[in-house]
């Protein structure tokens, strides 16, 4: 299996443009994600009746078919970014719900009771005390749903959409390996500089885990 490198020079413009449009699709899941999943785990982790409910309709929901589910959004949201975007932010709930209310669930008791010992109110117990002790194991949920959408964009292609997918299907049509490969390198390039950049994310925001260390 050969490269077209010239190929690639010709085309460098459409792929830059194909690489953008990934990561938007993928980052704008994650971010949908975590603004749904965070009240959902806050709710699961208060009220354990509905702690099993809510992480088993995650769980569901990640058992349809990547391919089904886009088509099943045609009818509401049709051939558009908004149909990739829901697609892909139903799969980041399973993972972002169920580590933030891990996540929530080790914050140790006594600091709790130690904060509401000081008079400090509920919302800000939570903002205050109780997200930021969870944020390493929120974001380990966060860095996988990150991989996890920049790999099924791709899928997507499916529906009109799909970023670096599209290289895929032009390669497969044509029997022209090089755009194929093309967008492997890509989206795996975009998996890591993403996951890289949310260790680094993590690494400002807890500066009490370096002082441990």
């Amino acid at each position: 299996m050969t490269i077209d490198w010239s190929w690639i020079g010709d085309h460098t413009d459409d792929l830059a443009t194909l690489t953008v449009s990934h990561l938007q699709a993928a980052l704008s899941a994650v971010l949908f994600g975590v603004l749904i999943s965070l009240p959902l785990a806050v709710v699961a982790q208060r009220i354990r009746p509905l702690r099993g409910f809510l992480l088993g309709v995650s769980n569901v929901l990640f058992t349809i078919p990547s391919i089904a589910i886009f088509v099943l959004l045609l009818p509401v949201s049709g051939l558009s970014r908004t149909t990739t975007v829901i697609g892909l932010t139903v799969y980041t709930l399973v993972v972002l719900l169920r580590n933030t209310v891990e996540g929530l669930d080790s914050v140790p008791a006594k600091t709790k009771e130690a904060a509401k010992a000081m008079g400090t109110r509920p919302l800000r117990t939570l903002l205050t005390v109780e997200l930021p002790l969870a944020l390493p194991v929120i974001m380990a949920g966060v860095r996988i749903a990150t991989v996890m959408s920049i790999s099924l964009v791709s899928v997507a292609t499916y529906i009109g959409d799909g970023g670096l997918g599209q290289l895929f299907t032009d390669g497969f049509q044509r029997n022209f390996p090089t755009p194929v490969i093309a967008g492997v390198v890509l989206t795996i390039l975009l998996a890591v500089f993403a996951d890289a950049a949310l260790v680094a994310v993590q690494y400002v925001l807890t500066p009490w885990q370096r002082r441990r260390a």
